[in-house]
């Protein structure tokens, strides 16, 4: 992929991981395999992989499993004549396929559209457990180094008080008769299976817990919240809330979360889940909210709260009242450094010149 096709932003992310990250040297000489290779979390990160190949000759073999190969030429440009790049094109769910030697996997693939998670619930659960299952038997085939599951924060679901910090061993209730319920549950249930084949089968694998992590990078077709709001900002439009806005979000800036990845694929403790949070970006949904109306937008906008007779209808996730800890994958050396109106400022530079 050429230098400009990426915005500025994504650029100098990349420039700043490869000068500064020294978990990446390690993945020198070695064959990387990444699922969801189209989706931010798969395409960033392959990214670095890519120019660490380019601009530091780290001959880091990386294949992209993609589902769509058209949407995946799109992104990926001139990467594709690499030798050190390949597509694997198929449906996760079904057995990999790949001859090559393999020595770390990185599980992104994941069904992320609260929509489809709300009218398609069943293939929610089947994408998620299914696809996992299919990704540890070829890790296991594979006798990899490592594989890093990426999760989420809703596995931990909701509490009936705030607790101060939450930690990994920290659980709250999921309600099964929500169907939105399916990607939550999902992400428990895949954590499971990665426990399983740790025990039985010796799998090398660590879970990354994800925060809501966003950047230069998303997508102009991203619909989720965070990609809502700056968009108003680009298209001078109100910020609508279609909830009241106390739910409390915790969020990660897609450069600290990558560099989370890479610790954890080289130093993260086999069987255990790490949380990926900056603990300076936490906040209610209405407090960010209005940050971007006031602080980014410099008040030439306003938040408006709209709320439907229906929460189902935009399918958002249930309200949570909690602060995820990062203290564990600070003890292993990670430092997230981007905070949250920084975050805005650098993704909404780049996506103004992709609407």
């Amino acid at each position: 992929m050429s230098d400009c096709v990426l915005g500025l932003k994504q650029k100098e992310n990349i420039e700043w991981i490869l000068e500064n990250d020294l978990n990446l040297k390690k993945y020198q000489n070695s064959c990387v395999f990444v699922t969801g290779a189209t989706g931010l979390i798969g395409t960033q990160l392959i990214r670095v992989f890519m120019f660490a190949n380019r601009k530091k000759n780290f001959n880091i073999h990386v294949i992209a499993a993609v589902r769509d190969e058209e949407k995946a030429k799109g992104i990926y440009g001139d990467f594709l004549t690499s030798g050190q790049f390949e597509l694997y094109v198929d449906d996760i769910r079904n057995p990999i396929d790949y001859k090559g030697k393999v020595d770390f996997v990185f599980h992104t693939a994941s069904v992320t559209t609260s929509k489809v998670m709300i009218e398609q619930p069943v293939a929610t659960i089947d994408i998620a457990y299914e696809g996992t299952k299919s990704v540890l038997e070829f890790a296991r085939k594979k006798i990899v180094k490592k594989v890093v599951y990426v999760s989420s924060m809703e596995v931990y679901g909701s509490f009936a008080g705030l607790a101060e910090k939450i930690y990994e061993e920290d659980l709250g209730y999921i309600d099964l008769k929500n169907v939105r319920s399916s990607y939550s549950e999902g992400k428990r249930m895949c954590e499971c299976l990665c426990a399983a084949y740790l025990g039985q089968f010796q799998v090398p694998v660590t879970i990354a817990r994800l925060a809501q992590t966003f950047g230069p990078g998303i997508q102009k077709t991203d619909n989720r919240v965070y990609a809502q709001f700056a968009k108003s900002v680009i298209e001078r439009k109100n910020i609508v809330l279609h909830s009241d806005g106390t739910s409390e979000g915790n969020y990660c800036d897609i450069r600290d979360a990558i560099q989370a990845l890479l610790l954890l694929g080289v130093s993260g403790e086999n069987g255990e889940s790490y949380n990926v949070a900056n603990e300076k970006s936490h906040m209610k949904i209405k407090e960010m909210a209005h940050m971007v109306a006031d602080e980014i937008a410099e008040g030439s906008i306003k938040v408006i709260i709209d709320i439907p007779e229906s929460a189902l209808t935009f399918g958002y996730a249930p309200k949570t009242k909690m602060k995820l800890s990062s203290e564990k994958l600070r003890k292993l050396g990670w430092n997230p450094q981007i905070e949250l109106k920084e975050t805005y400022l650098r993704m909404i530079e780049d996506l103004k010149k992709e609407i």
